[in-house]
């Protein structure tokens, strides 16, 4: 019997997943060819789908991109010599894009099936909330400490501080809650896990809640990700009768409860007070600091919030050691991070790696330049308030602190190709449109000071007046200090990254002299 992999991931399904099992089932019963066709998670290497994987003697040979009109000659040359068709690609994990990772989060993409709890606990699942159910929780918390997780949304805050902080929190009830709005341009990492490996969060919210003396955690997901939402809620089902949500979690005498809540479509949830704002069923709408949420979370209890993929990175710091996964990672980067190559780049798809590797290595190596063909202009990292960054700084590394000393944050890990063909004063004034669009209004630096920027912007680009240009990028460049300085949030903060960014190193595209774009 013939044993094929199919990705169900939307992004596979998206360029034609589907299409190609049913066509494969239809063939493979019209030749009266036994056939068993299992639907994983994805590999993230997503210029190769839809991937078809045929399993022989615990390999995995990879054929793709394959089109339904592929099936038959594919179905020909299994039954013969599978090296033979054009689309072969050899042992899946062979394949440099993905040999080369270092993999802890996305261990078993593309290996298990989603909604499989025993592909999951074979391969390793529930591992970590086995030793955290044996452990003092505030050994737990102390792991996780040490470790040198950090918050892998953007701020990069110190995990363990905020689990000890909600932990040692007084209140009749906490909650841990999982941001899981993942709105950022050229990111699919969140989407990725919760789709193809839902149990891994799943766990990284029990062992977080138990720890920390927390009851009950909702998943906040953007309305955008209808799959997520439906694999989600299935997984939390399969986990409740497996014993490992409830009153006496994995039979710890624990109790702790997950439910999944879906957003409006609000950019300005995926900030982590209005977010709670949000859960709380009101206006999603920035809320001042201090109170921390830690202290004063969701209905005004100790809460502790983070993203998808910090979350999911706590299963192998339990399973393996705080020392095993610091010893991956620089400074004070350490462990690993999903990157997401998008835009217009030839290989895009999902890097996980410890940090230290160069933006270059990234764009280039892996994602192997443009789609295009022309000559690489620059990257966006950490999504559309992230700045852009020209070829000449590609030899950084992705760590938080070296890409802040160059204005620039990691973000997310979004990384968003660009050639020669983009025109950076219209990039920057589309972050300045899109800051006056998704701003809650509360602050009037982003409510107005975005608004007013795209005016200058406006007014620099139509200007032909060499004392009016000037004057309006000194204008300009004093509103980007006054959104990063100013701001309630990071929506705004953020909003002059891209904006002074593209006017540094792009003074060209503004219509300016280069000795103007360093006033």
């Amino acid at each position: 019997m013939l044993t094929l992999c199919i990705a169900r991931d939307s992004v596979a399904r998206a360029v034609g997943a589907d299409k190609v099992a049913t066509a494969l089932a239809a063939e493979a019963e019209r030749r009266q060819q036994p056939l068993a066709l299992r639907r994983t998670s994805s590999r993230g290497l997503y210029w190769l789908e839809p991937l078809v994987e045929l399993e022989r003697d615990g390999v995995r040979l990879g054929f793709g991109p394959v089109t339904p009109q592929d099936v038959p000659s594919l179905l020909d040359a299994l039954a013969g010599d599978p090296s033979s068709h054009p689309l072969a690609l050899g042992p899946v994990e062979d394949i440099p894009y993905l040999k080369s990772q270092q993999r802890l989060l996305f261990a078993r993409a593309g290996i298990t099936q989603p909604l499989s709890l025993d592909d999951y606990r074979a391969q390793g699942g529930f591992l970590g909330l086995a030793r955290a159910v044996q452990m003092d929780s505030g050994d737990v918390v102390a792991s996780v400490l040490d470790s040198g997780l950090r918050g892998r949304g953007g701020a990069a805050f110190p995990a363990g501080i905020k689990w000890r902080t909600v932990r040692e929190a007084v209140g009749p009830q906490k909650y841990v809650v999982c941001n899981a709005d993942e709105g950022d341009s050229g990111t699919f990492a969140d989407r990725m896990l919760m789709e193809g490996d839902p149990f891994l969060l799943i766990e990284g919210m029990i062992i977080a809640g138990i720890s920390v003396g927390a009851t009950l955690g909702y998943i906040y997901v953007r309305s955008e990700y209808p799959d997520a939402v439906s694999t989600l809620n299935d997984a939390l089902g399969i986990a409740r009768a497996a014993g490992y949500l409830g009153k006496d979690v994995a039979g710890s005498g624990r109790t702790f409860e997950l439910e999944v809540r879906v957003g409006a479509g609000a950019y300005i949830c995926g900030e982590e007070t209005s977010l709670l704002q949000s859960l709380e069923g009101k206006r999603g709408e920035v809320r001042a600091k201090p109170p921390l949420p830690a202290l004063q979370g969701l209905f005004g209890l100790p809460t502790l919030v983070h993203n998808v993929v910090t979350l999911a990175s706590i299963p192998v710091i339990l399973e393996k050691g705080a020392q095993f996964y610091r010893d991956f990672g620089m400074g004070r980067s350490l462990g690993t991070m999903p990157f997401q190559l998008a835009g217009n780049v030839r290989q895009g798809g999902l890097v996980e790696r410890a940090f230290g590797l160069t933006l270059r290595e990234l764009v280039e190596g892996y994602g192997g330049g443009t789609a295009s063909g022309r000559p690489l202009k620059a990257a966006q990292v950490g999504g559309p308030l992230g700045a852009w960054v020209p070829p000449s700084q590609f030899d950084t590394p992705l760590d938080y602190e070296a890409f802040a000393a160059m204005g620039a944050m990691l973000g997310h890990g979004g990384v968003v190709v660009a050639d020669d063909s983009l025109d950076m004063a219209q990039m920057a004034r589309f972050a300045l449109q899109f800051c006056a669009e998704e701003s809650c209004g509360k602050c009037t630096p982003c409510r107005i000071g975005s608004t007013r920027g795209v005016e200058v912007v406006d007014r620099l680009i139509a200007s032909t007046d060499t004392a009016v240009r000037q004057e309006q990028v000194l204008l300009l460049q004093d509103l980007c200090d006054t959104l990063q300085y100013g701001s309630l949030c990071a929506l705004g903060g953020m909003t002059s990254y891209p904006v002074a960014s593209a006017l540094k190193y792009f003074p060209a595209d503004f219509g300016l002299a280069t000795t103007e774009a360093d006033q």
